[in-house]
């Protein structure tokens, strides 16, 4: 199997056009490509949280960077960035052009900047105090900079830093290490296109600067030149130095910056041009195809000559021909971003899946991660959802893993793992009782906690815990079937039913239970829970836990007493308004940003909602407010993203409903119907099929659909199958401005296996 590691010239040898690099304007021509309506910047501020940054990389490549600095409105970045080691994360390593030096020196300079360019492939700064103008692009495993030192008379030198590790200058060479966690290190290896005049070692207690001769060793380095123009390439490697050279020698083979982006700008046309939109506004494209780019962020290959480093057993392997890929929020994932990826890349997705086993097989326990990155499993939120990206996958037609081992590893992780949140320990008495009761207990109002395993910031989560565990079960009960466990496969479907436990009948909400049975009273749906509404729910308040049963919302509809109930009830999330002035709402429950009413569009819970409706007969109902929630909380503007992206998880989301579908329960190989805002939308998919999805005078207003076909037959149900859309074919809406409430609602889209229970 090909990793992504050919050579650059090879690269570009295959392509077939290679675009110029220079910008072009997003409103001047109806035929700019994809990589074209790319905005990084989208996003870069927001109410609350920092949704995105502008991050530079090629596809789930290991190479990423982006500016350090708090959110595009910050006056200085700090150094420039060598590699980020994870998503959001500070760059491991620094590099501080100076023109001129002092007695001592921090290890990291900062800088007024102007004139600054982000595009996918390339990266341009001007630094001001030193006057350097600043040239980058990435590769997959290497990069190349360019320094540019305006000031003719000036000093031109470049300090090296990391803040836990060791860098070693000799003659047109840097090369060292910085230490992660966990033993994981990251390793450099760098070659100028010039010898250095002088080499300074800066000393960690003074900050003072020696001159060395010879060979330089230190964590903080000075190379100064005597050439105004500096190029520097480079390799990184999670294995050795000497793999890190490997990859710059195999990747770059020149000093040419414009010849790395150009590759990079081919690399990412490719990606994009997996999908062709025509019709909708040059904004909308702008946001469509923006957020596409942002789930190509993680999860990133680590394989390097077919080995890699595994931050879950601290050793390096051979991949044996599959790449290993990790970084990966699975709790922000699994919804939309690896649903869109089986789409679009099911061959990286299948190696993707086969890379979750094998964190699981080097893992001391054997249980799945739940947020793998570089230096291991993070252990955040709650829920074990890798087990939803196997169900997923398979029930999709991907079987390019070890279905027996995921679903052994699934079926290890629910028995065993606590399922407390943000922990990686045994069960204990939460988890033993709850195994028991199918409901996961919460303190009363004022109650002191007694476990001592549950974290103090975190809390117990008991509603979002009890729910996240329901859907998990429900996963692996489809894991169970696919291979042949018939019996386990009831069980856990039972179990997956477990949510009844905690619904009130008479308000219509999950709601918090104490050991003894009871509902926690008094109880405010909106407030109650603390920060984050942690003490029972997750970075959401109640309003949006009412409708996490992603796996069954046609029993959803039972228990609230049939569709119009459930509707009336879907309304009232959307029309309650907040009971407060925003900045105390928003001191308590900060995630929950870009609200209408009760509904936040800025958290992933909240994904599936607007598409609820379909389940309840009012198809039209999730067309409208589709359009309603993209049109007002997605802009390709800095303030264009309502809440924190997570790197493809919410951004996907984006993509599918533009494109007019949605998976509302991966799981269960179908796709919801919303509504298309392109006249066109052409999937190129892996098989070399296409699926063509077209809606001519889809807009703002006419965003209605009036009546379908797929494949020239009449299409009347909310809902398409996934092997319909692998099979190829089209599928055709006529739009209109005033809703047909009679178009798809009969039949609605499927949801997980009637049982009859006995409580």
């Amino acid at each position: 199997m090909l990793h992504q590691t050919r050579s650059l010239l090879a690269g570009l040898l295959l392509s077939l056009v290679l675009v110029g690099c220079s910008s072009a304007g997003l409103g001047r021509s109806k035929s700019l490509d994809p990589i074209d309506y790319v905005d990084p910047y989208m996003g870069n501020i927001s109410h609350l949280l920092v949704p995105t940054f502008p991050t530079v990389h090629l596809p789930n490549g290991m190479m990423r960077v982006h500016p350090q600095r708090t959110d595009y409105a910050s006056e200085q970045i700090a150094g420039l960035p060598v590699i980020l080691t994870s998503h959001r994360g500070v760059s491991a390593f620094a590099i501080s052009p100076l023109s001129a030096l002092s007695d001592s020196l921090p290890e990291v300079s900062r800088y007024s900047y102007d004139s600054e360019s982000v595009r996918p492939y390339l990266y341009e700064v001007t630094l001001l105090e030193p006057e350097v103008r600043v040239r980058y692009a990435p590769s997959y495993r290497s990069a190349i900079y360019q320094f540019n030192f305006e000031r003719a008379k000036a000093g031109h030198h470049l300090v090296f830093s990391t803040p836990d590790g060791e860098l070693v200058a000799s003659g047109k060479n840097l090369f060292g290490y910085q230490q992660l966690e966990d033993s994981t290190r990251v390793y450099l290896y760098a070659e100028l296109d010039a010898e250095p005049t002088e080499r300074l070692v800066r000393d960690t207690l003074t900050g003072r600067l020696a001159t060395v001769d010879g060979v330089a060793r230190g964590n903080t380095l000075c190379l100064s030149f005597a050439k105004q123009g500096v190029t520097l390439r480079y390799g990184v490697s999670y294995i050795s130095v000497e793999q890190a050279k490997r990859n710059v020698e195999r990747e770059i083979q020149s000093f040419e910056v414009n010849l790395v982006a150009k590759y990079g700008r081919n690399e990412w046309s490719k990606a994009l041009d997996k999908v062709e939109i025509e019709g909708g506004t040059p904004e909308e494209r702008r946001v469509f195809y923006t957020s596409l780019y942002r789930t190509y962020e993680r999860m990133i290959c680590l394989s390097e000559d077919g080995r890699y480093w595994s931050g879950f057993d601290k050793k390096v392997h051979d991949d044996e021909g599959v790449p290993f890929y990790t970084d990966d929020w699975l709790w922000d994932t699994y919804r939309a971003t690896h649903p869109l990826r089986i789409l679009l890349d099911p061959v990286k997705e299948q190696q993707m899946l086969t890379s979750y086993l094998r964190m699981a097989e080097q893992s001391p326990e054997g249980w799945l991660p739940t947020f793998p990155e570089v230096t291991g499993d993070t252990h955040r939120m709650n829920g074990s959802h890798t087990i939803a990206t196997f169900a997923d996958a398979y029930a999709k037609g991907l079987s390019g893993f070890n279905l027996s081992a995921a679903y052994q590893a699934s079926k290890k992780t629910l028995a065993e793992k606590s399922y407390l949140p943000w922990t990686r320990r045994p069960k204990g008495e939460l988890s033993e009782f709850m195994d028991r009761e199918g409901y996961f207990p919460g303190l009363d109002i004022g109650e002191k906690e007694t476990v001592p395993e549950v974290t103090l910031w975190e809390k117990r989560q008991s509603v979002a815990v009890s729910l996240a565990a329901a859907y998990d079960y429900w996963c692996l009960s489809q894991l169970a079937k696919f291979s042949g466990h018939d019996v386990e496969s009831a069980d856990y479907l039972r179990r997956s039913y477990d949510y009844r436990k905690l619904f009130n009948y008479d308000t219509g909400f999950f709601h918090p239970k104490n050991k003894k049975g009871r509902f926690i009273e008094p109880f405010n749906y909106e407030l109650s829970g603390g920060l984050g509404a942690r003490d029972y729910y997750d970075e959401n308040n109640a309003y949006t836990y009412r409708w996490d049963v992603q796996h069954n919302p046609a029993d959803l509809i039972y228990l609230m007493g049939g569709r119009e109930r459930f509707i009336e009830r879907l309304d009232e999330t959307l029309r309650t308004p907040l009971s407060m002035s925003k900045w105390e709402f928003y001191s308590k429950l900060p995630d929950q940003t870009g609200n209408v009413g009760q509904f936040a569009m800025s958290n992933e819970p909240s994904l599936h909602i607007p598409y609820l409706y379909n389940y309840a007969g009012a198809p039209w109902r999730t067309q409208r407010l589709v359009r309603k929630l993209i049109d007002t909380w997605f802009r390709g503007d800095l303030m264009g993203m309502p809440g924190d992206e997570d790197g493809g998880g919410m951004t996907a989301f984006v993509v599918f409903s533009m494109m007019g579908i949605y998976p509302v329960t991966p799981g269960i190989p179908v796709y919801n119907i919303g509504t298309p805002f392109f006249s066109k939308v052409t999937l190129r998919l892996a098989s070399g099929r296409t699926f063509v999805i077209e809606a001519e005078g889809a807009s703002s207003e006419n965003k209605y659909i009036q009546k379908a076909t797929l494949n020239g037959k009449p299409l009347d149900r909310p809902w398409i199958r996934h092997s319909d859309l692998a099979a190829g074919g089209k599928l055709v809406f006529t739009m209109g401005s005033r809703p047909n409430k009679s178009w798809g609602a009969t039949t609605p889209p499927p949801s997980a296996e009637r049982v009859e229970l006995t409580e």
